[in-house]
């Protein structure tokens, strides 16, 4: 059970909120319990869903966007966006397992993508605080300006979502990603 409600339609959440959950709904098919506990909040849920969509449109692939999403949520123990983006990994992005557990461990199959997923996690474990020869690395594999900034933005974008997710207890609606200890 969450710590604050989650609402259980798109007309049990404020006013102000149901109009960007009928918009989720319509894009996904259904509205996952990390939009319907945010709802609670139609600013914070605008806020969301904006940089989410901004992010969507930039220069990261979608297979790299959930790569970091793996190694963040895992880093910091988001029970929630572990289940959420190995779903959307194998789903979507269609990451192979032996990848999303590359990614939970903070590396990738990929050696491009490796270096963006460790500069990932680099931002995480030192709280932004990188030094120039981390920013060289993800140079020299071949990242703009932009994909950097962009893959510093992704780190907030789900540090942001683990952070929710975690403090209200948002029940898991995906299927559950299993352990690394297990």
């Amino acid at each position: 059970m969450s710590n604050i409600p989650t609402p259980a339609t798109i007309e049990d959440a404020p006013q102000g909120s149901q109009e960007l959950l009928k918009a989720v709904k319509k894009q996904l098919g259904s509205v996952p319990n990390l939009f319907r506990i945010v709802s609670n909040s139609p600013a914070a849920l605008g806020g969301y869903l904006g940089l989410n969509g901004a992010l969507a449109q930039g220069k990261l692939n979608p297979a790299t966007r959930e790569r970091i999403a793996l190694a963040v949520a895992e880093f910091n123990g988001c029970d929630y966006c572990l289940a959420a983006h190995s779903y959307l990994g194998e789903k979507v992005a269609k990451l192979s397992a032996a990848e999303i557990l590359a990614n939970r461990k903070g590396s990738s199959t990929d050696a491009k993508a490796d270096a963006a997923v460790r500069f990932a996690l680099e931002t995480v474990r030192t709280r932004g605080q990188v030094n120039a020869a981390a920013i060289a690395k993800v140079k020299a594999a071949g990242y703009s300006d932009a994909e950097i900034v962009e893959i510093i933005a992704h780190v907030a974008l789900n540090t942001l979502t683990n952070y929710m997710n975690s403090v209200l207890g948002t029940e898991v609606d995906f299927p559950v990603a299993e352990s690394l200890a297990a």
